[in-house]
């Protein structure tokens, strides 16, 4: 059931959610997060993510309709926005799609979930450092491209659930589940002692290349920051260090691409590539 609403400014209670786009950390302490645009709604509305309320220009109603009304929750606010310059006003800019909706943030995913819920040969992946929105977003989007089956979030990394990472993620963060860990190398450790070899996906080492690397067992891959890499106490919890053949004068990808590269080669040996 949905609970239309045509509103004419930003100013009611309810939508303070929506007036505060930039204040991620007060978000999360809310357990929300924003979703933007007309792909990440959709998926949003398809997901068994909770859905706290939807804003929407007064002609996309009849669109959305049919996944709002087959949402499980008992109402869901839609607000309907009849002048375009209320959106804009709101996110800065001329926003052409001008859908916005308020999720709510999973709850606690554990290691010992993980473990249990996904077949072997498991593939995980973990950020040590990754301070970048975008490029979690983008890291969340090759993750659920490849068939990865858990991304591992440590301590020194921003949240996959900020706006501009779910907008990056093209709405993927839904379907791929996240462990926020408060101590990312005692996770790697833990993961190893269930027989799960940590990968680090490090182009400073000259000892291994990429396809001499083995992923077809049970393996967590480990991406780090965008400008330091991995941090060496993360790297010496890892049991292997796999650098990706470059060109001379190249001495790193963007995280995004690198992850595209090592999990396609994951997905390549296991056969689904």
């Amino acid at each position: 059931m949905i609970r239309v609403q045509t509103i004419d400014s930003l100013e009611l209670p309810e939508l303070a959610p929506y007036r505060t786009l930039r204040r991620s950390a007060e978000h999360a302490t809310q357990g929300i997060f924003v979703a933007e645009g007309d792909k990440v709604v959709r998926r949003l509305l398809e997901s068994n993510f909770g859905v706290v309320s939807v804003l929407l220009p007064e002609n996309r109603l009849a669109e959305f309709e049919p996944l709002l009304r087959a949402r499980p929750e008992t109402k869901i606010p839609v607000y309907i926005v009849t002048k375009k310059s209320v959106l804009e006003e709101l996110v800065g800019f001329e926003m052409f799609q001008g859908v916005l909706a308020i999720g709510k943030i999973p709850g606690v995913v554990t290691l010992e979930k993980i473990l249990a819920d996904n077949p072997r040969p498991r593939l995980f992946a973990a950020v040590d450092g990754l301070t970048n929105a975008e490029n979690i977003g983008l890291l969340v989007r090759n993750c659920a491209a490849f068939g990865t089956q858990a991304l591992i979030v440590g301590e020194t990394s921003s949240s996959p659930f900020l706006r501009r990472a779910v907008r990056n993620s093209m709405g993927t963060i839904f379907q791929l589940p996240v462990v926020e860990s408060d101590n990312l190398i005692k996770s790697l450790s833990e993961l190893r002692d269930h027989g799960v070899r940590c990968i680090a996906a490090h182009p400073h080492t000259e000892k291994k290349f990429l396809t001499r690397a083995d992923f077809t067992g049970d393996c967590c891959v480990v991406f780090g920051s965008e400008g330091n890499g991995i941090s060496p106490e993360v790297l010496a919890a890892c049991d292997e260090a796999v650098a990706i053949p470059m060109a001379d004068g190249v001495d790193s990808l963007n995280v995004g691409a690198a992850a595209a590269v090592f999990l396609y080669e994951a997905s390549r040996q296991r056969g689904r590539a």
